[in-house]
């Protein structure tokens, strides 16, 4: 007997594309921009082939570059010519990411999103002010008698210099504010900054649901922001957990969050469906810089064919429920496109 139902008949060319369930565009993608203070020059990211450290005086170059591919949002990230133990040059009215944005801004109609953390601007690259005696001794101790120090950001305290971080950025011209620390309040911290100096315009793309995740390697070479003693799992969420992502969520809503991101994007499609199905928010994913590495690797063996599971990657987010995707992919995937 033969069958009655024949989904083949609409995968032809032609029928194929009209029943296409999920449609990705170039404007769906924000591309990744690491601007370098400390540098004269281009500088290639060995672990992420294909993207660049650029010097402050390249920063509208290297955004023109990607509005050339139909991409039309950057984040920018920011590496600063020196470093302290609260991060101070993060929201100096001359730090790089404050000069990067007000030239992209004066010279380009990109919509700048800016990361807003204190990872790439402190001594120790944690992503905030330490707690009193977390810092290992001289000899690599961890003072409370761990093995490691872990325990390491003081909450409340990091909170006031996020809200210096976001009002600067948007003093500068960006177009929405990205924090990305996982600090507990500092949606709502950020709000009220935002709104006192003028800024209830622009939106908050928050990281609601960040994980504590093997995948930023290369991103944390790119951006120089690797702790340099203990980890990020206290303040970072457990790969383990999907509900407490939903408890995330739920908070950076109530607090005036804009668009809820989920990081990393592939190893959490089925955090990114449940927040697209649970909240009434657009949906950010980032397919991060391990993702795009991996992949970058697999194709150099020539087991992979780099364009098609570079979209296919892209297309999988997307039906799982992105709105937008922040993805190192962004512009080779927009000129496919």
């Amino acid at each position: 007997m033969h069958p009655s139902e024949r989904p083949r008949r609409l995968r032809r060319d032609g029928l194929r594309e009209l029943v296409s369930e999920t449609d990705l565009a170039a404007s769906d993608l924000v591309a990744p921009v690491f601007v370098d203070a400390t540098t004269e020059e281009r500088v290639p990211i060995e672990s992420m082939p294909g993207h660049e450290r650029v010097p402050l005086d390249d920063a509208v170059e290297r955004v023109e570059e990607v509005l050339a591919t139909g991409v039309e949002a950057v984040i920018l990230f920011g590496i600063p010519e020196s470093k302290d133990e609260r991060g101070t040059r993060a929201w100096a009215e001359d730090g790089v990411i404050q000069r990067a944005t007000r030239a992209i801004t004066d010279a380009t109609d990109a919509t700048v999103i800016t990361d807003v953390c204190l990872c790439e601007y402190t001594e120790h690259g944690h992503c905030g002010v330490l707690e009193p005696g977390a810092r290992p001794d001289a000899d690599g101790e961890d003072p409370a008698g761990h093995e490691e120090a872990t325990l390491t950001v003081d909450n409340d305290v990091t909170l006031d210099l996020l809200e210096k971080i976001a009002t600067s950025h948007a003093d500068a011209g960006a177009d929405v504010i990205a924090p990305s620390g996982m600090i507990d309040g500092m949606v709502g911290a950020i709000r009220e900054a935002l709104d006192a100096a003028g800024h209830d315009a622009v939106p908050i793309m928050s990281y609601a649901a960040k994980y504590e995740s093997a995948f930023y390697g290369p991103f944390r070479d790119a951006a120089d922001g690797a702790p340099s003693f203990g980890d990020r799992r206290h303040y970072q969420m457990d790969p383990a957990n999907a509900e407490e992502a939903e408890r995330e969520v739920r908070l950076d809503v109530e607090q005036g969050a804009d668009v809820l991101m989920v990081k990393p994007a592939l190893p959490y499609l089925d955090v990114v469906r449940r927040v697209d199905d649970s909240f009434d928010r657009p949906v950010a994913a980032y397919n991060v810089s391990g993702e795009y590495a991996m992949l970058h690797a697999a194709a150099e063996q020539g087991w992979l064919d780099l364009d098609d599971v570079a979209m296919e990657s892209l297309l999988s987010i997307k039906r799982a429920g992105a709105d937008l995707i922040v993805t190192y992919f962004a512009e080779d995937v927009a000129r496919r496109l």
